[in-house]
């Protein structure tokens, strides 16, 4: 009896929503893989696009006791975004179809059109004629069977010119939207250089660190707008990709540093204000997490979802950014009414507002950015993916304007004039009338 492949296909139905690896050009290797549906790549197509799979070094292995594996029930296909409802539909009707067999797949081809042994290899270019956004499958429907090979895929589309564009037809227009927003964070940082230039006498060290992240910000899309660049080119990255990554952890471990740091009172409040030990202890969670949420997003980025542990990693982002959101949140709201409690009888009572007001702000950028954004991505039409990513860039512009803006240097006595002998005395009262944590 055929081996259904529905159990694995129905995981990579929910994947199709995941962004792949960077990457539209790949060399994949499997070593004695028995999986029954493999998603290699997704990539949506224009009226000119074409897929091109070159297969080698490939070898079949089954037990001793089961027959010689059927080579056609081993091959490469294509699946539309618009006909996976109907290749779904057709295993709810038959749990035991092959999805090879499907009338709504675009077959590419199976390992009976592989050369001779002991080449064993394919290689052709296929086109795509019908517009639409594909994923890429390898099929094994023979049961207990082992596949090696390796495996070259190339997906493309011809512009006017006739020159390839390895971008896929939603996010083509990305190098250029992000060397835009590079350019709007370069003139931030240099305004708020100058700001602090200006004001040296009240700037302090939560200024230092805001400057940080907008220069970590402003590389982090021009590697970005690079990476893209030389991908949509070339099909790789060309080594940029190493640069975003490390930008694009610094840039984020910087921000919720930030975010910790303004939202708990660090150099605008009396230490009276402070939770000074559950501040570092919140530190110590949202930093390494961010670190191990980075790590997992290198991994993904550079596998895919071919890979044994992809799904694992997958996990471990979301995980790891959820608890980072949740845990600042909780913590904001927690000090915020532990502040309120202890200031009742103070003038900082009044002042309060403005860190109610970037609260409020923190949870609507923490909202918007990881569940506003996904919706985009997943109701918007394939050509119109990088909607998403200047929706979310758009917010994050607006969030760094408004917070700078908030908390840009000024007199200290607009937060919460406070002297310096004021602190002193407010961290005395809180190390006595405090227990240790």
């Amino acid at each position: 009896m055929t081996r259904s492949p529905l159990p694995a296909f129905l995981v990579f139905f929910v994947l199709l929503f995941s962004t792949l690896t960077v990457a539209e050009i790949k060399s994949i290797t499997l070593s004695d893989d028995s999986q029954a549906v493999i998603l290699f790549q997704k990539f949506g197509f224009s009226r000119m696009g074409h897929v091109t799979v070159s297969a080698s070094s490939v070898s079949v292995s089954s037990p001793s006791y089961s027959p010689t594996p059927d080579s056609s029930r081993l091959g490469f296909i294509l699946i539309s975004d618009e006909l996976l409802p109907q290749v779904v539909r057709e295993f709810q009707q038959d749990l035991y179809l092959c999805i090879l067999d499907s009338h709504y797949v675009v077959h590419l081809f199976s390992f009976r059109d592989l050369s001779p042994p002991p080449r064993s290899q394919f290689n052709q270019t296929y086109p795509v004629t019908h517009p639409d956004e594909y994923s890429l499958f390898f099929v094994n429907c023979v049961p207990e069977t082992k596949v090696s090979m390796k495996i070259r895929t190339e997906m493309y589309n011809l512009d006017r010119n006739g020159s390839k564009d390895y971008s896929a037809a939603g996010s083509t227009q990305l190098p250029a939207l992000y060397f835009i927003f590079s350019l709007c964070y370069l003139t931030f940082l240099g305004l708020w250089v100058y700001l602090c230039r200006n004001n040296k006498q009240i700037v302090q060290r939560i200024h230092l660190f805001m400057a940080a992240l907008l220069l970590a910000k402003t590389l982090d899309l021009i590697c970005a707008a690079g990476l893209k660049h030389y991908v949509k080119v070339t099909g790789t990255s060309h080594g940029w990709n190493v640069l975003f990554y490390v930008f694009r952890s610094t840039t984020v471990v910087l921000l919720f540093t930030v975010i910790v740091l303004i939202g708990t009172g660090w150099s605008f409040l009396k230490p009276k204000l402070q939770e000074k030990k559950t501040k570092k202890k919140l530190l110590m969670i949202v930093i390494p997490l961010q670190v191990l949420a980075n790590i997992a997003s290198v991994v993904i980025g550079e596998t895919g979802p071919f890979s044994e542990y992809w799904v694992i990693w997958n996990q471990i982002f979301l995980l790891a950014d959820i608890i980072c959101c949740c845990a600042i949140i909780f913590a904001m709201v927690w000090w915020m009414c532990c502040s309120l409690r202890k200031s009742s009888k103070t003038e900082a009572l009044a002042k309060l507002t403005r860190f109610r007001g970037f609260y409020v702000l923190v949870i609507a950028y923490l909202f918007f950015t990881r569940i506003g954004v996904f919706a985009l991505k997943v109701i918007a039409d394939y050509k119109y993916e990088w909607v998403s990513n200047a929706a979310e860039e758009i917010a994050s512009l607006a969030f760094y304007i408004l917070m700078f803006y908030m908390f840009r240097p000024t007199a200290r006595k607009e937060y919460f004039g406070v002297d310096e002998e004021e602190e002193a005395a407010a961290e005395i009262a809180l190390k006595e009338e405090e227990p240790e944590l």
